[in-house]
């Protein structure tokens, strides 16, 4: 499945009322740690249809950010049932984001 592009517009339904788990990459353009974990996001979105991805830019979406108290980026959050399930902040491994997942 496709990374979904989050906004302050579709993140309600498209992250908190998902069915499935979502992880979503909270991200910038700029920073470089978020550009070593993209690919690995990416490839994560492909290999599975039992949850859902999504990115966040917090250049774009500040607003959503804020709302979950993302102050580093990058920064990962699961979201099951509408809560926040797990977190990490910075650039981990293709494996660990998996994890995340469990």
């Amino acid at each position: 499945m496709a990374v979904v592009k989050l906004t302050k517009d579709n993140f309600d339904a498209e992250a908190l009322q998902s069915t499935q788990p979502v992880l979503v990459d909270f991200y910038a353009d700029w920073c470089g740690p978020c550009k070593m974990i993209s690919p690995l996001v990416e490839e994560l979105a492909e290999e599975s249809t039992a949850y859902k991805v999504g990115k966040v830019n917090v250049d774009e979406s500040p607003e959503v950010a804020a709302r979950y108290g993302v102050m580093s980026i990058p920064t990962l959050i699961v979201f099951k049932d509408g809560k926040v399930a797990n977190q990490a902040v910075g650039a981990r491994g293709k494996d660990a984001i998996r994890r995340m997942l469990d």
